[in-house]
């Protein structure tokens, strides 16, 4: 029953993996699963051993360094209150550090001024620079005087 002993030892990896979450133990535990079928064909235990060996150094020098790699790349579309940011938009109320109200993609938004000297009158259109909460922090396009 050495198929029995990889399958267990690929379940203790699996579940190390959940909580460490390193890409490691996963795919060690992929190997462990490759060597269980291994050994139910009734390859013996040098064979589990090569076919473990084998599947974990493919998994960790080529699947781990291109799953870590695409991890790394941002997400190609900002979705909800992110996809805002950098947008125009204009001024419904007058928008100061304290409130505001200004009018982007078609919806109203709660705002106020990055630059709390700053007063930005009705009709300016301004930039929307980061959301906090369901407060758009915005900054004018063009100086006001």
């Amino acid at each position: 029953m050495p198929w029995f002993v990889w399958l267990l030892a690929a379940a203790a990896l699996g579940a190390a993996e959940f909580f460490t979450l390193t890409l490691v133990l996963g795919l060690l535990a992929g190997a462990a699963v490759v060597a269980a079928v291994v050994a139910g064909v009734g390859v013996g235990f040098a064979g589990q051993i090569v076919a473990f060996a084998v599947t974990a150094a493919a998994g960790l020098l080529i699947a781990r360094p291109l799953a870590l790699r695409q991890l790394a790349q941002a997400p190609l579309s900002r979705e909800g209150s992110d996809a805002l940011i950098g947008k125009r938009a204009e001024v419904v109320r007058e928008v100061t550090a304290a409130h505001g109200l200004i009018k982007v993609s078609g919806e109203e938004w709660s705002a106020r001024s990055l630059d709390e000297s700053l007063v930005i009158p009705v009709g300016a259109v301004v930039d929307v620079m980061e959301i906090e909460g369901a407060t758009a922090v915005v900054y004018p396009r063009e100086l006001l005087p």
